[in-house]
């Protein structure tokens, strides 16, 4: 049997893709999307229907397995006294490295490390880099293996120890066995605005880019040290309306940013497991992702 075309956001109405960004990120219960999206069900297609596939579909979009044997991954715990106590997240690195390799901090989106997070770490080690997903989850037991779940738990984590986890991930990771001490960060919605967060806390972070994630306190933006590649999508309102405010502190601060920002792309546009994925944007934005990442954290340390 011949497989289905893949779904595009073009296969649905944008009000419904606004209902699913409400109800992904908790603005919306399953009832409540199922209700509001009844009125553009058409024919055969139901409800239920509409958010079957707008759901991820982690194995079709896998790009690296696992057991590459170009990698080494593994699971690692880290002490977080000031956030859960203990944190524990995925490690991956090229497996035969020549030398110290730079690394990078990855940070999910509010799932927890779901397969796709795991897949982007594997593809950002087979670009040179020493790669570190931490699990926000790993307090309540990890990632439960259903989306619906881990958005239920990621609601009951404590975001201030939280946070304090993300930084004990970030500090364990800059001093890392075999890693050069330059680190970069690289966020997706929630791990966006963690993203954000971090490069005002730690001025070790050299580099970060943040996909459509909230920006930090704008009292805290002059701590920047990091250079930003700043990844909104164009049909965003509820991330985009504090664009304008944010960008005017960073250029106060004379912090080095570049933005991209893609015609006609939906929130999670670079996510490959859902239909809100943009190819073309996606792919760009990951080219300039990885040029920044090779740029500060590679180029310049040897020129230095």
């Amino acid at each position: 049997m011949a497989t289905p075309p893949r779904k595009t956001a073009d296969d649905f109405d944008p009000e419904v893709l606004r209902l699913f960004d409400r109800y992904v990120h908790g603005q919306l219960d399953r009832r409540g999307f199922l209700t509001c999206a009844a009125r553009f069900a058409v024919g055969a297609t139901t409800a239920a229907g509409l958010l079957a596939a707008l759901m991820p579909r982690f194995a079709a979009a896998q790009q690296v397995k696992p057991d590459d044997p170009r990698l080494r991954a593994e699971y690692l715990e880290f002490p977080s006294p000031e956030g859960y106590g203990t944190g524990r997240g995925y490690l991956v690195r090229p497996a035969n490295a020549s030398g110290p390799l730079p690394v990078v901090l990855v940070v999910h989106e509010n799932r927890g490390l779901n397969p796709h997070i795991e897949d982007v770490t594997r593809r950002l080690a087979l670009e040179g880099f020493i790669a570190f997903a931490p699990d926000a989850l790993f307090p309540l037991g990890g990632y439960p293996g259903d989306e619906d779940n881990a958005r239920a738990e990621f609601a009951k984590l404590d975001q201030a120890r939280t946070r304090q986890d993300f930084i004990a991930a970030a500090e364990m990771l800059r001093t890392i066995e075999g890693g050069n001490g330059r680190m970069g960060v690289v966020g997706f919605c929630y791990g966006g605005g963690i993203a954000n967060f971090l490069v005002t806390q730690m001025p070790q972070v050299l580099a970060a880019a943040p996909f459509y994630g909230s920006p930090p306190p704008l009292g805290d933006v002059p701590n920047i040290k990091a250079e930003m590649l700043v990844v909104l999508a164009a049909n965003d309102e509820r991330i985009n309306t504090a664009w304008p405010e944010y960008e005017a502190a960073l250029k106060r601060a004379d912090v080095r940013y570049e933005l991209y920002q893609p015609a006609g792309t939906q929130h999670g546009f670079n996510n490959d497991t859902t239909p809100r994925y943009d190819e073309a944007a996606a792919a760009e934005a990951w080219k300039r992702t990885i040029a920044l990442f090779q740029r500060v954290l590679v180029t310049e340390a040897g020129a230095g």
